[in-house]
């Protein structure tokens, strides 16, 4: 992968990861995003772990490690990684994923990298029954979407309550009108907090994560954003992209 020779391509992928006490977990991403191929570079930011996660991503020579002294929240880190990143495509992953493989990663760049359309989405195996019901998780952490969509918004992220951000990505793509392909991920689940945490810590955990979505957008405005997501959403034409990267 290359490193300061980095070419500034519109089909350079940029892969950012926020990372908080994900040690246990995060080596299982990086061995599959730090050696494949459509990822130009990929960047961790360690939000003020306490558990060893930095010296992890260490393990990981090609893998560009920022480091927090203080935890400051995923909104937070999730800034600080984009404006770090120097392709013009995003890919944004959370560091707790278990069962991803390369081939997870292709499905969810290539419908942006084909131009079928603008922005891609995961649904994972343990989204909420929901949002499999209904194709697409409002909230999921795995996206590919173009670095300028976000870029200039980053002194509103970093405004932004500790957790929210994908519902503030989700404002900026609807009133953009931007396409979006759900990569279906059958395979795919992301920890649970009750997992990394507990049962009663992490059901507090994920009620102060409730918390900050409802402060980016209330209630009845969440339904709404998630019927406009809906709308936008668009079946991604098949990529010949497996066999151009077999054949290179």
């Amino acid at each position: 992968m290359p490193t300061d020779s980095l070419p500034e391509s519109r089909q350079s992928i940029s892969c950012v990861i926020c990372a908080f006490n994900e040690a246990p977990r995060i080596a299982a991403v990086l061995e599959v995003v730090s050696r494949h191929p459509i990822l130009h570079e990929v960047i961790v930011v360690d939000d003020g772990s306490t558990d060893g996660t930095a010296e992890v991503v260490k393990q990981f020579p090609s893998v560009k490690l920022i480091s927090s002294q203080v935890n400051q929240g995923k909104s937070a880190a999730m800034a600080a990684g984009i404006a770090a990143a120097r392709c013009e495509i995003l890919m944004l992953l959370d560091a707790d994923l278990k069962g991803l493989r390369g081939d997870h990663i292709t499905a969810l760049a290539e419908p942006v990298l084909d131009g079928s359309a603008d922005v891609g989405i995961s649904l994972r195996k343990n989204s909420l029954y929901i949002f499999r019901l209904i194709g697409l998780d409002f909230v999921s952490g795995e996206r590919v979407i173009r670095k300028d969509i976000l870029t200039e918004a980053l002194p509103q992220m970093l405004l932004l309550p500790r957790f929210g951000v994908e519902v503030f990505m989700n404002k900026r793509i609807v009133e953009r009108r931007l396409s979006i392909a759900v990569a279906r991920w059958i395979e795919v689940t992301q920890s649970r907090k009750t997992e990394k945490l507990g049962y009663w810590r992490g059901i507090a955990a994920e009620w102060r994560m409730i918390a900050d979505l409802l402060h980016v957008h209330y209630p009845v405005a969440l339904i709404s954003q998630t019927v406009d997501l809906l709308s936008l959403r668009v079946k991604a034409a098949p990529l010949s992209i497996r066999e151009n990267l077999k054949s290179t």
